[in-house]
């Protein structure tokens, strides 16, 4: 009896043991599936708002005319319903403009597991704030150059520097010169180079349609005339003339304003331009300027348009987008300056740098510059003159840029054998795409599609 008491009391415990080991796998098991139930109810809540947008673009109140959140079954194919996803809609808006939209879906289930998961995304155009560089021409990258995010051009690719992320170009092949760096003449493939990471290369790949993210500039102008702060031109004439190059300064504060300077005079400084067939007479240093006034930056509307040369530097407060255009005068196609760093007060804030010609880097930068932001040189070109060497201008050490540079002709921050002991412009390059602007551009930042899509996506 004693034996029998003693293994009767083993198989009890072991019995036990085994039911609340049972127990417990399938109370794993049961809140796994649910987990996994819950994510995919949450991920329908995304697919469900995509496709209303689709049919509503402008709808964040899921057609009810009502604040969320909204709860909404999701009906079993077998009868029933398998569980529920509720949505929060909020709406991202500048100058009166919806510009995003960030959608928070929760799902859970109705399986009795009592679970649930939370994904949230935001539906926007994909915009240029995606790659680190995109130009409408070819272009040689330096063997000193690191390139952190995608780099596209829609003309061919000499790629000798690093690049850590796709390098692609719109064609299958293209001819190598002497100013891409060959001997002779040749017909080489759309990437081609000696830099590391080949295998990141690709062409061909579609274009980017530059015709596409073209800005709106008339449109704009309206809208800062409204909502932002609008500059009239103040230069006078036609290219060649001292006036043409006149224009405004604007040095970002970091406590919410922006100093503004009329540019009365600029010297004229001759110059092998970037681009050949551009003029050989550079005006990007500044002479004579007067203080036109401090402004604060409208906190509803982060858009500054003006309609004439513009040099901007200083501390950027906030998401802020900049144009220099003239959509009045025939044939004036104002240029922006980059004279001194331009760096961010914080994780909010962004620029968009936008130019109906060139975005320059003027002959006085700093020999170390750092630049944070998207620059788009629309009709030109985005780079630094060479300026002659030695001089007060040349050489130049380290170049810095945390965004996107887009360009529509050739760039160009560094000249080889520029100098007699050396190369002439900016001796090192470093360029990192902004992964907050990717997916929170500042204002009417131009679009690479007229789709929209979800540009960010996490489980909170």
């Amino acid at each position: 009896m004693l034996t029998a008491i003693v293994f009767g009391a083993i198989f009890v415990t072991v019995l036990g043991a085994l039911s609340s080991y049972s127990i417990t796998q399938n109370h794993f098991q049961s809140a796994t599936t649910g987990k996994s139930k819950a994510l995919a109810l949450a991920e329908a809540g995304l697919e469900y708002y995509r496709w209303h947008l689709a049919h509503f673009p402008t709808d964040i109140q899921n057609g009810t005319g009502q604040p969320g959140p909204y709860v909404i079954s999701q009906a079993d194919p077998e009868g029933g319903a398998v569980g529920t996803y509720s949505l929060a809609i909020a709406g991202n808006q500048s100058c009166g403009q919806l510009t995003s939209i960030d959608i928070t879906s929760t799902g859970t289930p109705s399986d009795g597991s009592n679970t649930h998961r939370t994904v949230k995304a935001r539906y926007a155009q994909p915009t240029v704030a995606q790659y680190s560089y995109i130009v409408n021409d070819s272009v040689w990258a330096g063997s000193d150059r690191i390139i952190n995010g995608p780099y596209h051009s829609n003309g061919g690719v000499r790629m000798d520097g690093t690049a850590n992320s796709g390098v692609t170009s719109s064609l299958s092949s293209w001819l190598c010169t002497s100013s891409f760096g060959c001997s002779t003449d040749q017909t080489k493939n759309g990437v081609f180079g000696a830099g590391p990471n080949s295998t990141l290369w690709s062409y061909p790949s579609p274009q980017v349609d530059f015709s596409g993210i073209a800005a709106d500039f008339g449109s704009l102008k309206t809208k800062a005339q409204a909502a932002g702060l609008y500059f009239a031109r103040y230069s006078s004439g036609t290219s060649g003339s001292s006036t043409y190059y006149r224009g405004y300064h604007l040095i970002f504060n970091a406590d919410g304003t922006v100093t503004v300077k009329k540019v009365s005079a600029t010297s004229a400084i001759t110059v092998q331009p970037i681009n050949p067939a551009d003029s050989t007479t550079d005006h990007t240093v500044i002479t004579t300027e007067t203080t036109l006034g401090t402004y604060t930056l409208p906190s509803s509307c982060g858009l500054v348009y003006v309609e004439d040369n513009v040099w901007v530097e200083g501390v950027i407060p906030k998401k802020v987008t900049v144009v220099a255009a003239d959509v009045v005068n025939a044939g004036v196609s104002p240029s922006a300056m980059l004279s001194n760093n331009i760096t961010y007060s914080g994780a909010a804030a962004g620029l968009t740098l936008i130019a109906e010609n060139d975005v320059l880097v003027t002959g006085l930068s700093p020999s170390t510059m750092n630049l944070n932001g998207i620059f788009i040189a629309q009709g030109g070109a985005f780079g630094r003159n060479y300026y002659g060497c030695p001089s007060s201008y040349e050489p130049r050490s380290s170049l810095i840029i945390h965004g996107t540079t887009v360009s529509n002709k050739r760039t160009g921050t560094k000249w080889v054998g520029g100098c007699s002991s050396g190369d002439a412009g900016y001796q090192t390059r470093t360029d990192a795409f902004d992964r907050t602007l990717a997916t929170d551009p500042p204002p009417f930042t131009p679009s690479i599609s007229t789709d929209y899509q979800f540009v960010d996506w996490h489980e909170q």
